[in-house]
């Protein structure tokens, strides 16, 4: 009797020790990080700075795993599903926001826990060069003298088609949209000439800018953008059009506050590190670190803009 008590105070106290020591080495292996975009968007491009540069930080590495279809919500839908136990993270921007208020998807920003904001990309009208426009505002008149003649590359119910079709309002113009999943797959097809125009970012289309084969018109920041300080603004175009792209850090919901905070720690941590911040820099982005909390705030103030701005995408 003596001897079964004495094991059972001892697996009791072994339990004990065992539960928050595992908590604390969290993380013990890698971690997934689900990216719901195609390889070589601005998404994809941006995230695996992140996965190239968070093991120092983290203690483990975060491999990528693209998940691609239907706005990023089929990568999104995979990692809601996902145990949560802090070894699966993801990546949102507004584009979710939108989905979900376009009906597209009835996951929202709060089925997840928003572990940090990382970056902030401008949003550039790309074109590919033809004699019909040299500028924007040879292209503001030929959009207006031809409704509906220039084809759009957007994701449909995304982000991309909400820049897009603020366009349109903002300038009274009419584009056909032709839908893709991603940045990377409508800037390919900009470069091959199936499209005419599609909103896109440094990320992904700079190197086909540099070479001829594609033309920035505009950019949706305040002030010009350093890295190409000859794109005008839509603001020195005559509207007060402010087009964005924050991507963040996302847990499945329910995921061990311990884990939340340590992978908030290492992304803060990231967030000071100078070869990360160079190297986002030269993607065409910048880092703008927040942390839970100030995320989770952002997110929400975000979610009331995009409500007010939905009917621009009513059909």
């Amino acid at each position: 009797m003596k001897l079964r008590t004495g094991l059972a105070a001892l697996l009791a106290a072994a339990t004990l020790v065992a539960a928050p020591a595992s908590a604390q080495d969290y993380p013990e292996r890698p971690v997934e990080f689900i990216v719901p975009w195609s390889p070589g968007g601005g998404s994809d491009t941006l995230m695996r700075l992140i996965s190239g540069n968070i093991a120092d930080h983290l203690g483990t590495e975060m491999p990528i795993i693209n998940m691609p279809g239907v706005g990023g919500t089929v990568g999104l839908r995979e990692a809601s599903r996902r145990a949560a136990d802090g070894y699966t993270v993801s990546q949102v921007h507004e584009g979710l926001l939108v989905a979900t208020e376009a009906g597209i998807t009835d996951l929202s920003w709060d089925d997840f826990e928003p572990i940090a904001l990382m970056t902030a990309s401008p949003q550039y009208l790309v074109v590919h060069p033809t004699e019909d426009y040299a500028d924007f505002a040879e292209f503001l008149a030929y959009a207006k003298a031809n409704p509906g003649a220039i084809t759009m590359g957007v994701t449909l119910g995304g982000l991309p088609h909400l820049h897009a079709a603020m366009i349109e309002q903002a300038y009274g113009l009419q584009f056909q949209y032709v839908g893709y999943e991603g940045t990377g797959e409508r800037i390919r097809a900009l470069v091959g000439g199936n499209l005419d125009a599609a909103m896109g970012d440094i990320a992904s289309s700079k190197q086909f800018v540099d070479n001829g084969d594609l033309q920035f018109l505009a950019v949706g920041t305040p002030e010009r953008v350093q890295e190409v300080p000859d794109v005008p603004t839509f603001v020195e175009l005559g509207s007060d059009l402010n087009l964005l792209v924050t991507r963040g850090i996302v847990m499945p919901k329910g995921a061990p506050q311990q884990a939340r905070d340590k992978m908030e720690a290492a992304l803060e941590a990231l967030s000071q590190d100078e070869n990360y911040i160079e190297q986002t820099n030269n993607a065409g982005s910048s880092v703008m670190f927040r942390g839970q909390e100030d995320y989770r705030i952002y997110l929400t103030k975000l979610d009331g803009t995009v409500k007010s701005l939905a009917e621009v995408l009513a059909p």
